[in-house]
């Protein structure tokens, strides 16, 4: 019993609720009075999907045929109805010389996914032949003191990914490291409080291109003898710097707002000031500091783009930035990609916060 109950709690948490509709639906277990939550929960959000791919495809053809018109008009005026004509049928045949290269289409959009996969298959590879042939070198090297001989091949688009979730989840953890323990302290202490405020309020709204300028300028100078990559301490420090004052300003409010009766009884029971903390106070607050923590996340998700991109470090905001600069012929398709990848994983994330908030704040009762 207590199994089910929390694999229905598992599935409302991920949002996956649907899913019993659908099995009712085809079990024949749904009652009419349902059909119009299913609908609602279903098929309306299908359509509302199959409406959005409808529009997406509308607009991308007549982007399409709207720069078509001006390449060929522009070939009128300038060089006569000939090269019109030859324009004309330039892009009728599809010769990506004289394509128009505007918002793609869904279907070029899931080529480019095909081939970014496709792409990654092969750099995997060509990684593994590489490792293969060089193991018994850098045996003979390790065993000598030598570092090894590593792989410096190009990373794929999958590479990618798991460099960005890398930096993110580093950058929070050190969003967390640095702002939940100031928080119980700002929250515990009104002195420290009025001390720290002036200091959240005016770095709070500082932007993160800010905040890379600041650590790039104190990091390559702590590391200016080392020969290791900068760009992934660059990036996680900034990150973590950038999105932890929502977990900052949430933990101090959780811990002054704890009921007054719950440290009055931790003084008579004369608790010391690390039981108070850890059996009273964060138990307390702990609804408000994982609130705070789910939009650290959000935040560090989505500052995380604009500073690999300015520390040149290879993740999904490097990524883009090089197929925009690139300019080929799929860069745009490539690029929206990479946009649906961005937005699945930070909802993906959120949905893991939000799931181990309920998991954390779990009311034994629930269970009986």
């Amino acid at each position: 019993m207590k199994q089910s109950i929390t694999l229905g709690k598992i599935t409302k948490f991920m949002g996956l609720g649907f899913l019993s509709s659908l099995k009712d639906l085809f079990t024949g277990k749904l009652e009419k009075e349902d059909y119009v939550n299913f609908l609602r929960k279903v098929v309306v959000p299908l359509a509302s999907v199959l409406l959005f791919i409808g529009l997406w495809h509308m607009g991308s053809q007549s982007l399409y045929n709207i720069e078509a018109e001006f390449k060929i008009e522009k070939a009128l005026n300038d060089q006569g109805p000939a090269a019109a004509e030859a324009m004309r049928e330039c892009i009728a045949s599809g010769d990506v010389s004289c394509k128009p290269n505007t918002l793609p289409s869904p279907t070029q959009v899931w080529d480019s996914y095909k081939s970014l996969l496709r792409d990654h298959n092969i750099i995997s590879a060509d990684k593994a032949a590489f490792i293969e042939k060089t193991a018994a070198l850098n045996e003979k090297r390790i065993a000598e003191g030598k570092d090894a001989i590593t792989y410096t091949g190009r990373p794929s688009f999958v590479d990618q990914i798991f460099r960005s979730l890398k930096t993110v989840f580093a950058g929070f953890l050190l969003a967390l490291v640095i702002a939940v323990p100031l928080g119980i302290f700002i929250g515990l202490s009104p002195t420290l409080k009025s001390s720290f405020n002036w200091f959240i309020q005016i770095f709070k709204p500082v932007s993160p291109v800010v905040w890379y300028l600041l650590v790039f300028m104190i990091v390559k100078t702590l590391l200016i003898d080392s020969n290791e990559d900068s760009s992934f301490t660059i990036s996680f420090i900034s990150v973590g710097l950038c999105s932890m004052w929502a977990t900052l300003v949430n933990t101090a409010m959780g811990v002054s707002s704890v009921d007054k009766d719950y440290i009055n009884v931790a003084k008579v029971l004369k608790l010391g000031n690390f039981q108070k903390i850890f059996k009273v106070v964060l138990p307390s607050s702990l609804p408000l500091i994982f609130t705070g923590l789910k939009i650290t996340l959000s935040v560090a998700w989505m500052v995380l783009i604009a500073i690999e991109l300015l520390a040149q470090s290879p993740g999904l905001g490097l990524f883009v930035w090089e197929e925009f600069q690139n300019g080929a012929n799929d860069s745009n398709a490539k690029i929206i990609v990479a946009m649906f990848v961005i937005g699945i994983i930070g909802f993906l994330l959120d949905r893991l916060m939000l799931t181990i908030q309920n998991w954390v704040s779990f009311d034994k009762t629930d269970a009986i």
